[in-house]
């Protein structure tokens, strides 16, 4: 899998990356929001796509 297709998720309260996936850019314009746990949280919380 190529590095261009790499992604960071970062949380949206304390603004930390916590999460690195990939994901098809041609199929998925948009950017992606998940519910995923947050070490510095320590609850789930939404974490979106960054550059």
């Amino acid at each position: 899998m190529s590095q261009d297709n790499m992604i960071k998720l970062e949380c949206t309260e304390c603004k930390t990356v916590n999460y690195f996936s990939h994901k098809n850019k041609k199929t998925l314009k948009e950017r992606l929001e998940m519910k995923k746990f947050c070490p510095g949280c320590g609850t789930h919380t939404m974490h979106k796509e960054t550059k």
